[in-house]
C-alpha cells in the first residue's frame, strides 16, 4: 500500500436504476466493482474513502446541454417521444427512451462533478468515478448508450478553475462528444485510443482530426486496427501519448478507462487483456499528476468489474495476496473467463495478427507525431517515432 489518496464516487441511489434489459449498457458495473473492492478489504480505509455523489443540478448540467435538449430529456423520461427528440438522436436502438434515462445520467454527471471538486480541493490524489464515462453525447445531441456528458463536464469544471486538463480516453470507442466539446479550446487537450472509425461506431475519430483554431494541435486520435494486442497498443502509447503528456504537462488527468478494449467484449475487435491498462495507469501516475478515472464502455460484465478492481489495486499500491491466480496459476473458462484474480491471463499473439496489426498501427502512430508534435515543439521527423526512454515522470 502506499500513501495516495483515493476516492471512489458513488451514489447508492443508482442502484434501483437501470437501462432496458435488452441493452447492452449494464448500471450495475459500478455496484459490482465497488463490492469486489470492499469484499477485498480495499475499500473503506484511511486514503480509500468511498465518497458520496450529489446529483447534477440543470445549472451544471447547462454548462455544457442546452436547456432545449434538457426539456426533451426529461420528455423522454417521461415516455415522451417528439420528432425533435428525435433529430436529437433519442429512441435510436443505442439511445432507447427509459424511464430512468434522466435519473441516471443525471446522477453519473454529478458524480464526475464531485470526483472533479475532490480534486480541486486537493483531498485526493485519484478520484474514481465509474457511474458515467459518456463520452459520445453532444450539446445538442444522445448517441452510443450516452445522454449527458459527465466526462466533459469534469475536464469543463476542472478547466474553469484554471487548470490544464489532459483528457486521455482509451475506451474502444473514440470519444467524439469530449473531442467535439474542446475541439477549438487548448485547455483540455483531449487525446483518444481507439479502434478505428473504419471498423467501429462512432466511425470517426481519424488522425486527421486534430483541432481548429486555438485549439489547433490540442487534439489526438490514434486509430487501433482490429487484432490490437498489449505490446502493439503500450509501445504505441509509449510513442504517441507519452512525448505529448511531457510536453502538455497536465495539472490534472481525466482518464476514460473503457473496458471494451479487453479481448472477449461483444460490441468490439481488440485483444487487449487488463495489463494494458494497469500498464496505462502505472505511466500515468508516475507524473504524479491528480487523476480522475472514469467509467466508460465494457460490455462483458465480469470481465469489466474485474479490470476496474484492478485499477484500483494499481492506483493503490495494494499487495497481491487478493490475486489467486499466483497461487494457483488461473483457470481459464471457455475464451474470456478467467476465475482465480483479477489479472487477465496472457494471450499468444499469432504472426498473422502481428503482421496484420503492427503496419497499421505504426502508420497511426507517424501520423500523429507528424500532424500533432509540431504544435508542442516536438520534433516530427521519422526519428521521433522510435519509442522513447521509459518516463520517469517530473523531477
Amino acid at each position: 500500500m502506499n500513501d495516495r489518496r483515493l476516492a471512489f464516487i458513488y451514489a447508492p441511489e443508482i442502484e434501483g436504476l437501470s437501462y432496458p434489459p435488452d441493452c447492452p449498457f449494464k448500471t450495475e458495473r459500478s455496484t459490482l466493482t465497488r463490492r469486489r473492492l470492499i469484499s477485498f478489504g480495499w475499500l473503506g480505509l484511511p486514503n480509500r474513502a468511498e465518497v458520496a455523489a450529489h446529483p447534477a443540478t440543470r445549472a451544471e448540467l447547462g454548462r455544457l446541454h442546452s436547456d432545449r435538449y434538457l426539456q426533451e430529456l426529461e420528455r423522454a423520461t417521461a415516455g415522451e417521444l417528439t420528432p425533435e427528440g428525435l433529430h436529437m438522436g433519442l429512441g435510436g436502438p443505442d439511445t432507447p427512451v427509459f424511464k430512468d434515462l434522466l435519473p441516471y445520467a443525471t446522477w453519473a454527471c454529478g458524480a464526475a462533478l464531485t470526483a472533479a471538486e475532490r480534486l480541486l480541493a486537493g483531498q485526493v490524489d485519484v478520484a474514481f468515478h465509474l457511474l458515467g464515462g459518456f463520452h459520445h453525447a453532444m450539446a445538442e445531441r444522445a448517441a452510443g448508450f450516452c445522454y449527458l456528458n459527465d466526462v466533459a463536464l469534469a475536464c469543463l469544471r476542472l478547466a474553469e478553475n484554471g487548470k490544464r486538463v489532459l483528457y486521455l480516453d482509451v475506451d474502444a470507442h473514440h470519444g467524439d462528444g469530449v473531442q467535439a466539446a474542446f475541439y477549438r479550446r487548448r485547455d483540455v487537450f483531449t487525446i483518444s485510443l481507439h479502434e478505428s472509425g473504419h471498423t467501429l461506431f462512432p466511425w470517426g475519430g481519424f488522425e486527421d482530426e486534430i483541432g481548429e483554431g486555438d485549439g489547433l494541435g490540442f487534439n489526438a486520435n490514434l486509430s487501433l486496427p482490429a487484432g490490437t494486442y498489449n505490446e502493439a497498443f503500450l509501445d504505441a502509447f509509449d510513442r504517441a501519448v507519452l512525448p505529448l503528456l511531457a510536453a502538455y504537462a497536465p495539472d490534472v488527468i481525466v482518464l476514460e478507462l473503457g473496458m471494451d478494449t479487453l479481448a472477449g467484449d461483444p460490441l468490439t475487435h481488440l485483444s487487449l487483456t487488463n495489463h494494458a491498462h494497469e500498464g496505462v495507469l502505472e505511466r500515468l501516475l508516475r507524473r504524479n499528476v491528480p487523476l480522475l478515472v472514469a467509467g466508460g464502455g465494457g460490455y462483458h460484465v465480469e470481465n469489466t468489474v474485474r479490470g476496474w478492481a484492478l485499477a484500483w489495486q494499481v492506483c493503490a499500491g495494494e499487495q497481491d495476496e487478493h490475486d489467486l491466480s499466483l497461487g494457483m496459476g488461473g483457470v481459464m473458462l471457455g475464451s474470456t473467463e478467467w476465475a482465480g484474480g483479477l489479472r487477465d491471463h496472457d494471450r499468444p499473439v499469432t504472426p498473422e495478427q502481428r503482421r496484420a496489426v503492427e503496419p497499421a498501427l505504426r502508420a497511426s502512430v507517424d501520423a500523429v507525431i507528424q500532424n500533432v508534435f509540431p504544435h508542442h515543439g516536438l520534433p516530427s521527423a521519422a526519428s521521433a517515432s522510435k519509442p522513447p526512454a521509459p518516463d520517469p515522470g517530473p523531477a
